[in-house]
């Protein structure tokens, strides 16, 4: 999770959003993402997303089974649908996001019954250091 949390802060360093993700497979790092929103003027080049496509460039496939994806917050329902799309075995996430979250906060998608696949969710992780990071960013924003 610190490696996430050093990909938010490259993230909080361009004016994005700072969010960062990591996917992990046999100990070590196959993806890496930060939020890309802004600079590259991208809807869906959210942290989460683009640690998965790294992830599948790295392992040779879209499968991503195995694999661990660490995030410094909980993820949206378009990333939680692409966890589920990629097979990944398990997210890690920091804060709870209380107005986007899809792995419980606002809706469940990752536990919903009738997908092909659910991984393990373990949510709080540096759940403190990544709220600062957003609560910062928030508050820069509010005072420009």
């Amino acid at each position: 999770m610190a490696e996430a949390l050093a990909e938010a802060e490259k993230a909080l360093a361009h004016g994005d959003v700072p969010v960062g993700a990591v996917a992990v497979w046999d100990g070590r790092i196959v993806g890496r993402g930060h939020n890309r929103r802004e600079v590259d003027r991208d809807p869906t080049a959210h942290a989460e997303m683009i640690a998965l496509r790294e992830a599948a460039r790295t392992l040779g496939g879209w499968r991503l089974r195995g694999v661990t994806l660490y995030c410094t917050l909980e993820p949206c329902p378009m990333c939680a649908g692409a966890m589920v799309q990629a097979q990944i075995d398990r997210l890690v996430y920091g804060a709870d996001d209380p107005k986007a979250g899809a792995a419980g906060s606002v809706v469940e998608l990752l536990r919903e019954p009738w997908l092909h696949h659910r991984p393990a969710v373990t949510r709080g992780v540096l759940a403190e250091e990544a709220r600062a990071l957003l609560n910062r960013f928030f508050a820069d924003l509010r005072a420009r």
